[in-house]
């Protein structure tokens, strides 16, 4: 899955596909190195990001959708947001998937809406909000309270309809350091829900608290993380680099064979 962001605040790389044709750019660049998906973000979701409108969100996003299902008919595109409407819009705009921070905590409707269109939807664990998470991020027991929360939300959406999920640890969404590697290191205890498992983890502070590098020169530590993710049962890995990632998972399948 690669990463556009359409923000110009997002922790990497905000700002850096300002135009239509430089968001074009950025997708073909991805689709020819191997990406499966594309993952647009209109709304920056880093630590410390303040609330922006639905309005903005929709203005930043639905342009872009457009272009993109128009120049790439056959790509999948996963939408991130946590709202209802965006969903519903982006759907309008040719959206496939949703791909949800808060796993519908964030609005009572988005389940109920993902459920109607009928959407594939990933479903990701958060504790707190995008602008406290991580503010003293605090658990007795990391793996058996995300385990308890993906069986309870997996348990709603299917309730709404939702068929197809996709689960997401959240790594660097209210977890300190030790958090992030606990889950990464035992992902696999969640496959007992059923679902493909999602990792997020490219050029987080989970990687550069560890190696004291910065966003821009992580990708080597980003590599070894996203390696780690799936040898522990990660099913997608989520990306800025799609190439490297491809490479990863192709040393990967060898190793397994």
């Amino acid at each position: 899955m690669g990463i556009v962001n359409l923000t110009p605040d997002s922790f990497y790389d905000g700002g850096s596909a300002g135009s239509i044709a430089e968001i074009l750019k950025k997708a073909e660049k991805m689709l020819t190195e191997g990406a499966a998906i594309l993952d647009l973000g209109a709304a920056s979701s880093r630590p410390g990001a303040e609330e922006v409108s639905t309005e903005l969100e929709l203005t930043r996003l639905i342009p872009a959708l457009d272009a993109i299902r128009k120049e790439f008919p056959d790509t999948l595109i996963s939408i991130d947001t946590y709202r209802a409407k965006v969903a519903k819009e982006a759907h309008s705009g040719g959206a496939d998937i949703i791909n949800d921070i808060s796993g519908g905590e964030a609005d009572a409707d988005m389940i109920p809406t993902v459920g109607k269109l009928s959407m594939p939807y990933i479903l990701m664990h958060m504790q707190g909000l995008p602008s406290n998470m991580q503010k003293e991020p605090h658990y007795v027991n990391i793996i058996k309270e995300l385990q308890y929360y993906f069986s309870s939300r997996i348990h709603a959406a299917h309730l709404a309809g939702i068929s197809d999920i996709i689960i997401d640890p959240g790594f660097g969404f209210g977890k300190t350091v030790e958090h992030n590697y606990e889950l990464l290191t035992h992902m696999d205890r969640f496959e007992i829900s059923g679902c493909p498992i999602l990792a997020g983890v490219s050029r987080k502070s989970m990687i550069n608290k560890v190696l004291n590098t910065t966003p821009e020169t992580a990708l080597n530590g980003t590599t070894a993380a996203n390696m780690l993710a799936l040898s522990h049962g990660a099913d997608i890995l989520r990306v800025h680099d799609v190439k490297e990632a491809r490479q990863a998972i192709s040393i990967f399948l060898a190793g397994k064979s």
